[in-house]
């Protein structure tokens, strides 16, 4: 059995801690209105659903705070840049922050969650209101020592010096539609803003499901966007006041006069003056106001980073509908497997898609792969000239801009003694940067790299998908063999699908062959899927006491079985130990 705390042990920390405060927090606001004097007389109107629906309440609050610093790019990588040089940051806590779109969702779950729970609560709250509002005199059962109060309370207003407590008093009871109890809620403060709230949050929620974020990019990212909506409406939520404290709790003991009311009398009369409410201040800034301040912050430096000019010197056409972008921008500098956002303006104003760079830190422009499958990356072809046999001059090319480069996981492959990289289809492109690296570093005679030996495996579903990267393995494996160091590259391509009959026979008759007959690589394809668990046991016994990173590119199936092979292979007592990293945009 493999060692799990490699893997999972800071995130099932991280995860426990960020739990830990959810439920601490919930039981001490829960605590603070369920027991509390200053809430006793608003509890007998409400009862427990006034604790429940302010316990979910804060904690909306605190995930609202959260949800916002993970979508913080720049924050992101400055934290990651941060470990970087800091020697007490160790790599497992840097994996954590490639999780942050990880967490972003989690957070999203958890605020869906609670928000159910405060709207099912506030309903059940105002449901009783209305009805203490209407029947008083009925509201509380016979024989009840607070049934005496519960006009008293009602008609507060009504009295010398006395102080609302039930919100419908100060409303017409006779409303237009004919639903005085939906209508009563809704002309609240926090009635209408909580319903803008929640419909917005819904329509944000759904909208992210991957095969709309897939499939309708555009209504995902408009949708998304609503999110200024959501935290307007947040700061706006708690400024009715609608529950309220007693202040005078000394004059007006709760043990006293709950069951007295023939006691009750105007201010400064004895022994029981008349309850004194006054509500509560918004608490929703304090939570929310340093997250949107950072994320304003990091929205205007991605738009002044987009406006910078960015040249595009060369438009590749490669095989398999893959074009190459290379461009320079003044001031850019990247390091290897970090990754841009791209628009093109002539194509559409908001869409921002990201692409793994290609290029290499020691290359004097950066570059990027794209693969024509939808129909933005095709529009990109043709606005790049590159849809047909004809050559654009630059000076004809579509404006383009730049933002970034972001950090991701693959920014640690360097800090390894081994690594195993893994893309699967157009995602072998972050590997691609780093093996160009690899090329320029291997020319340095003065520099000793950390990284000894690479496992690399590419696994794709059709021929034609190797055409564009064998050249870049080719020449990296001739060049390795040049330097002495034929062990360092060790690749192992692999077609899932896609041979027709006649090269099926192709391939049989060229198995002797010393290159392959598909690639023209010197390591022959393997046909089928990689059998993992038997991968990692090899590399484990190759690598003994040896600290392996695992980079993976490509679609979550494949991510989820590597990640439990990392797992399950790891021995953290002598053996290899598996770092499993995934690329996350």
């Amino acid at each position: 059995m493999g060692d799990r705390l490699i893997n999972e042990g800071l995130k099932t920390i991280f995860v426990l801690l960020w739990l830990g405060a959810n439920v601490g927090y919930w039981i001490q606001v829960f605590w603070t209105y369920e027991f509390g004097p200053q809430y006793f007389y608003i509890r007998l109107i409400i009862g427990p659903g006034v604790s429940i629906a302010k316990a979910c309440g804060a904690c909306l609050n605190l995930n609202s705070m959260l949800i916002l610093l993970p979508v913080c790019r720049n924050l992101i990588s400055f934290l990651r840049g941060s470990c970087e040089t800091n020697q007490l940051c160790r790599r497992s806590v840097r994996r954590q922050l490639d999780k942050n779109i990880t967490f972003h969702k989690t957070l999203a779950y958890m605020i869906c969650l609670l928000n159910i729970v405060h709207c099912i609560a506030h309903f059940f709250n105002f449901r009783n209101l209305y009805d203490h509002f209407n029947s008083c005199e009925t509201y509380f059962p016979v024989g009840s020592p607070y049934t005496g109060i519960s006009c008293q309370l009602r008609d507060l207003p009504n009295k010398e010096g006395g102080t609302w407590i039930n919100p419908v008093l100060y409303r017409n009871n006779a409303l237009p539609f004919g639903f005085p109890l939906i209508e009563q809620g809704i002309i609240q403060i926090a009635g209408w803003s909580g319903v803008v709230l929640t419909l917005v949050f819904i329509i944000m929620f759904s909208s992210a499901t991957e095969f709309i974020r897939r499939s309708y990019f555009e209504t995902f990212w408009v949708t998304h966007h609503l999110f200024v909506i959501y935290f307007a409406m947040l700061l706006v939520h708690g400024v009715g006041g609608v529950i309220r404290s007693q202040s005078n709790l000394v004059e007006h003991n709760i043990t006293t006069c709950s069951i007295q009311p023939e006691l009750w009398a105007p201010p400064g009369s004895q022994p029981c003056p008349y309850p004194n409410f006054v509500k509560g201040s918004a608490a929703s800034w304090k939570w929310v106001v340093g997250p949107i301040a950072i994320y304003i912050l990091e929205r205007f430096v991605r738009f002044i980073r987009s406006c910078q000019t960015v040249q595009v010197i060369k438009v590749v056409k490669h095989p398999s509908k893959v074009i190459e972008l290379q461009m320079k921008k003044s001031g850019f500098k990247m390091l290897s497997g970090q990754y841009i956002f791209l628009k093109c303006p002539s194509l559409s104003h908001i869409q921002w898609h990201p692409f793994t760079l290609t290029s290499a830190p020691e290359d004097d422009f950066f570059s990027i792969h794209v693969r024509t499958v939808g129909d933005w990356t095709t529009d990109l072809a043709k606005a790049m000239g590159a849809d047909g046999n004809t050559t654009t001059e630059s000076t004809d090319l579509a404006r383009v801009a730049v933002d970034g480069p972001f950090g991701t996981a693959s920014l640690d492959v360097f800090k390894y003694q081994a690594a195993i990289c893994v893309g699967a289809g157009i995602g072998v492109t972050p590997f691609a940067s780093i093996l160009r690296s690899i090329w320029h570093q291997s020319m340095m005679p003065d520099l000793e790299l950390k990284l000894k030996k690479v496992y690399f495996f590419w696994i794709c579903p059709d021929t034609n998908a190797f055409e564009w990267f064998s050249e870049m393995l080719d020449a990296l494996e001739n060049h390795m063999i040049e330097q002495g160091k034929a062990d360092f590259l060790k690749y192992n391509i692999y077609l899932t699908r896609g041979w027709s009959t006649k090269q099926a026979k192709n391939i049989y008759l060229q198995e002797e062959e010393e290159v392959d007959a598909i690639t023209g690589l010197r390591q022959k394809t393997n046909y089928g899927r990689p059998k993992w668990d038997d991968i990692f046991k090899m590399i484990a016994e190759e690598n003994p006491g040896t600290s392996v990173g695992v980079f993976y590119c490509g679609p979550k199936i494949l991510s989820q079985v590597l990640h439990k092979c990392s797992n399950k292979n790891s021995n953290i007592r002598g053996g290899a130990k598996f770092f499993y990293n995934k690329e996350n945009f």
